[in-house]
C-alpha cells in the first residue's frame, strides 16, 4: 500500500480542562463566553488561574482510587489516563489489544508531551528534602517524577506494547507529539498513535517563575483576566496560567476506507510546519516571529490540496511582545488575504505544553459546528477584523491552522481539515 496516498485521520479525542471533561461541557463553555480564570490563593495572595471544575476533580479522584499504584502518581499522569481512555473509546480501539508479534497485530504508540512534567510531585518532594536533607526521601520520588512516567503509565493502562514516548518542547510540546506520531505512522513503524499534551502547572513555585518574568496578569479586569491581542491602552501583559490535557487517536488510512466503514472522523491532519529561531530575548522569540513565519510557511507549502486557510487559532499567550510577534508573523505570511483569527486562552489561560492540544481540540469543535467564538473584548487589528466578520457573508470554515511557540525560539504550525 502506498502510504503517501493515505491520510492522517483523528478518530478519537479525550480532554480534561477548565472547559470540562466531555464534548457537551466543552462546547457549552465555549458558547458561554465566560472566562474560566478565577482568583485562587497562592503564596499569600490571590492569583488568577484556570482550574478544573469540581466534577472533573471527581473523575480524576475516581481514577486515582482504582489501584494502589495510582495513589502515588502525579496529577499530570491521572489527567492523561482519563484522556487516553476516552480517545481510544471514541476511536473504537479495543482496550487491551497487545502486540504479540503475530503478523497483522496492530502496533499502537503513545507520545504525550508536557512542558514541565510532574510539577506538583517535584515541588512536593524537593520541598520536603530542603526542609530536612538528612531524612530519607520517598522511594518512589524518582520514578513518579520522571517525564517518561506519563506515557509509560498510559501505555500500561490501555495495554499497548508499542513505543511510549514523553518529551518536552516547551509550549509547542503537544503539536510536536502529533508530529512525532505522524512520523512513526508514515514510516510504517506503528499502526496507530495516541498523541497530545498534558500540563498541571498550578503551583506556587511555577506561578512565581511567571511573575519573575513580569508577564503575569494583574487582576484589574475581573471579567477577562487574560486578554490575548487586547487593544487596551496602555498595553498590559495579561498572561495567566491554566491546567489541562487533550489526547488524540491517530490512524493512517485511506479516506475512502473510512467512509466505507462509516467510521467517524473528527478531522484530517493535512500538513505541518516547524522551525527554530535564535533571539537574545528571555523567551527566544523575535519581534517579527521568524520561527512562526517559517513554520506557517512550511505548513502551507506542504498542504496536499488548496493552500487556503479559513481560520488561525493563535498561540497568543496574552503578553505584549508574544502577541505582537505572532501577529507580525501572520501578516508577513498571509499579507492582505488574512484568515479569521481566534484564541482560547482568554477562557483557559496558558496551559504550557498542553496549549497546542487544547487548541487542536478547539479546532475540531469549530470544524464540527462551523462556528467559532470571537474575542469578547476590544482587540487589535487584524483580530478586530475577524471579530466583526463572522456574519453570513464569511466563507465556511473547512481548514484551520493551529500555532504554538515556546521558550527557546521554537515554533510549530498544524493544519487540520474536515473530511
Amino acid at each position: 500500500m502506498d502510504k503517501a496516498n493515505l491520510s492522517i485521520a483523528i478518530t478519537g479525542m479525550g480532554s480534561i480542562s477548565p472547559l470540562g471533561s466531555n464534548a457537551d461541557e466543552v462546547w457549552h463553555s465555549y458558547q458561554c463566553k465566560e472566562s474560566l480564570i478565577k482568583p485562587v490563593p497562592f503564596n499569600g495572595e490571590k492569583v488568577p488561574v484556570a482550574r478544573l471544575s469540581g466534577e472533573s476533580e471527581k473523575l480524576l479522584e475516581a481514577i486515582r482510587l482504582e489501584k494502589d499504584d495510582y495513589l502515588y502518581l502525579d496529577r499530570t499522569v491521572i489527567m492523561a489516563l482519563h484522556c487516553a481512555r476516552e480517545a481510544i473509546r471514541q476511536a473504537g480501539w479495543r482496550r487491551g489489544e497487545r502486540v504479540t508479534g503475530r503478523k497483522g497485530d496492530p502496533v499502537t504508540g503513545v507520545n504525550i508531551g508536557s512542558s514541565r512534567g510532574a510539577t506538583e510531585l517535584i515541588e512536593k518532594y524537593h520541598g520536603a528534602y530542603l526542609e530536612n536533607p538528612s531524612r530519607r526521601i520517598f522511594p518512589l520520588t524518582s520514578p513518579t517524577t520522571t517525564l517518561g512516567n506519563i506515557s509509560s503509565t498510559v501505555a500500561h493502562d490501555v495495554e499497548t506494547a508499542g513505543p511510549a514516548i514523553s518529551h518536552s518542547v516547551t509550549c509547542s510540546t503537544a503539536l510536536h507529539a502529533v508530529f512525532n506520531g505522524i512520523a512513526w505512522l508514515r514510516a510504517g513503524m506503528a499502526d496507530r498513535f495516541i498523541v497530545g499534551g498534558v500540563e498541571a502547572p498550578l503551583t506556587g513555585f511555577t506561578i512565581a517563575q511567571m511573575k519573575a518574568l513580569r508577564v503575569y496578569t494583574r487582576n484589574e479586569n475581573i471579567q477577562y483576566p487574560c486578554r490575548p491581542c487586547s487593544s487596551e491602552i496602555p498595553l498590559r501583559n495579561t498572561f495567566a496560567l491554566g491546567e489541562g490535557a487533550a489526547l488524540f487517536a491517530l490512524e493512517l488510512v485511506s479516506l475512502e476506507e473510512l467512509i466505507e466503514r462509516k467510521k467517524k472522523v473528527l478531522g484530517v491532519i493535512e500538513s505541518l510546519g516547524y522551525s527554530q529561531e535564535n533571539s537574545d530575548t528571555l523567551t527566544g522569540i523575535t519581534k517579527g516571529g521568524i520561527a512562526l513565519q517559517k513554520a506557517m510557511t512550511m505548513a502551507l507549502e506542504n498542504m496536499p490540496n488548496e493552500n487556503r486557510v479559513d481560520l488561525i487559532i493563535l498561540h497568543a499567550p496574552g503578553t505584549i511582545k508574544g502577541d505582537a510577534s505572532e501577529l507580525n508573523a501572520v501578516r508577513s505570511v498571509f499579507g492582505n488575504d488574512l484568515p479569521l483569527l481566534a484564541s482560547n486562552k482568554w477562557l483557559t489561560g496558558h496551559t504550557f505544553g498542553a496549549s497546542g492540544a487544547l487548541s487542536l481540540e478547539y479546532a475540531l469543535y469549530i470544524l464540527e459546528h462551523d462556528t467559532f467564538i470571537n474575542f469578547p473584548y476590544p482587540v487589535v487589528e487584524p483580530c478586530e477584523s475577524s471579530r466583526t466578520s463572522q456574519g453570513s457573508k464569511r466563507r465556511p470554515i473547512r481548514k484551520i491552522m493551529i500555532n504554538a511557540a515556546g521558550f527557546g525560539g521554537n515554533a510549530a504550525s498544524l493544519i487540520v481539515s474536515k473530511i
